[in-house]
């Protein structure tokens, strides 16, 4: 077996390995997961209601691409918080760990849906981005990877982990979820 294939094989055995809880904890199927992931942002946009994404480096990155890819190729209201300038603006008055907090401070509302994206689960601006979505009333998804035991993991209504210390693996494996919602919602039967 090649060493690309090898890759391959293991980011699939990561995607597979997938797991899947809810606010309190409990296991759930990943596929309902995603389907119930897809029900609810479609019912958010149905409502007038918004999805948010924040993440941090190449979880920003996914969070810009998923957000358009939701709102364009799904037809589902979404935003990303990861201007550059409002960034550096929120994180030189406030403090980095306050960039994504104050944000949705400002813009979430109760009926809102955030997808919260850290590879480690760790990352202090994400946590709080997280709290202030639920102050606002804001249905929380989360995907982290990294320890089973990261903070973020246990955070939303439905969380999304991948058991893997690997960026690379990680943050390909929650683009190919994200992915999977978006594709779902366009009629993907295969």
């Amino acid at each position: 077996m090649s060493r690309f294939d090898r890759y391959v094989a293991t980011l699939n055995d990561v995607l597979r390995s997938t797991e899947v809880t809810d606010g309190r904890g409990d296991r759930k199927d990943v596929d309902e997961s995603l389907e119930q992931v897809l029900a609810h942002a479609r019912a958010t946009h149905t409502r007038g209601d918004k999805m948010m994404f924040i993440g941090n480096g190449g979880s920003s990155a996914i969070s810009s691409h998923m957000s358009e890819d939701f709102s364009k190729a799904a037809g589902i209201r979404a935003l990303s918080f990861n201007d550059a300038p409002t960034l550096t603006c929120l994180g030189n008055d406030y403090g980095y760990e306050h960039v994504f907090e104050k944000q949705i401070e400002w813009f979430a509302r109760k009926g809102d849906m955030l997808v919260a994206i850290s590879s480690s689960g760790r990352s202090p601006n994400i946590l709080k981005g997280v709290a202030a979505a639920r102050a606002a009333g804001a249905e929380v998804v989360t995907l982290s990877g990294f320890e089973p035991g990261n903070p973020l993991r246990g955070s939303g209504d439905l969380n999304f982990y991948l058991p893997s210390r690997q960026y690379g693996f990680v943050e390909a494996g929650h683009l190919a979820l994200l992915s999977a919602v978006v594709d779902f919602a366009m009629g993907w039967k295969e």
